[in-house]
């Protein structure tokens, strides 16, 4: 924000009192490098954003710069969560003019959470299975590794096998046979 005070040219004084302004909810603005630090992104994805349309909200000083509110805050960090979720840019942009088109478009912003919502739910699920996955692996190179060998699970007994990779042991087995 002091980026944006100074580009105003605001003194130094001025520019503490706009601090304590908005520090009492009054809307104050912040440069683009301030609103990627507070959403953890590199600058360049907020420009991107911008470019393709997806921060028609976004007000701009006599100077062209961008000025991002609080309020822009909230927009941007629903806009990296959809991202987040797996959702594309042009659905993106679609959800932004669904929100400047106002209540009107509620139940169409509504199924388009609920679709996507679904998605994630069911990258979840691949993720979990992944990760089983990795977790035997690990298991497996860690008793390989003890044992000097791999060649050490073709002579375990299933017994010693842990319980929760004997599934994924025979799922991969299965793959295996069952190209």
């Amino acid at each position: 924000m002091t980026q944006v005070l100074a580009a105003l040219g605001l003194p130094s004084a001025d520019r503490i009192v706009c601090e304590r302004l908005r520090k009492r909810g009054i809307t104050m603005f912040y440069t683009v490098g301030e609103i990627a630090r507070k959403l953890n992104i590199p600058p360049s994805t907020l420009r991107y954003y911008d470019k393709e349309g997806l921060l028609p909200f976004v007000e701009r000083s006599s100077g062209g710069i961008r000025m991002f509110s609080d309020k822009d805050f909230e927009s941007l960090s629903v806009i990296e969560c959809l991202k987040k979720a797996g959702m594309s840019i042009k659905d993106i942009r679609l959800f932004m003019e669904w929100c400047a088109e106002g209540d009107s478009t509620i139940p169409k912003r509504l199924s388009m959470f609920r679709r996507q919502r679904e998605q994630v739910l069911s990258q979840i699920t691949q993720l979990k299975e992944t990760l089983e996955i990795l977790d035997y692996k690990e298991w497996y190179y860690e008793t390989a590794a003890q044992a000097g060998t791999c060649a050490i699970h073709e002579t375990l007994d299933p017994k010693e096998i842990p319980d929760r990779f004997r599934s994924i042991q025979q799922k991969l087995k299965n793959t295996q046979e069952n190209p």
